[in-house]
């Protein structure tokens, strides 16, 4: 992600929380032409493979 030709600070990226996990994950640089259709931080939680932790708000 870039602005007027330089990079931007990770912290200034913008961050999703996992809808399986609950984790938040930030901006990818693959997911640049589909970062509003992103759900989830890995295609284990796409997948729903990992089991969710107790104490996690979802």
């Amino acid at each position: 992600m870039r602005r007027s030709g330089r990079s931007v600070a990770k912290a200034d990226l913008p961050q999703k929380t996992c809808l399986h996990c609950g984790r938040p994950f930030a901006w990818r640089k693959k997911w640049e032409r589909v970062w509003e259709e992103v759900k989830y931080c890995s295609d284990a939680c796409r997948r729903g493979k990992l089991p969710v932790q107790k104490g996690l708000k979802t």
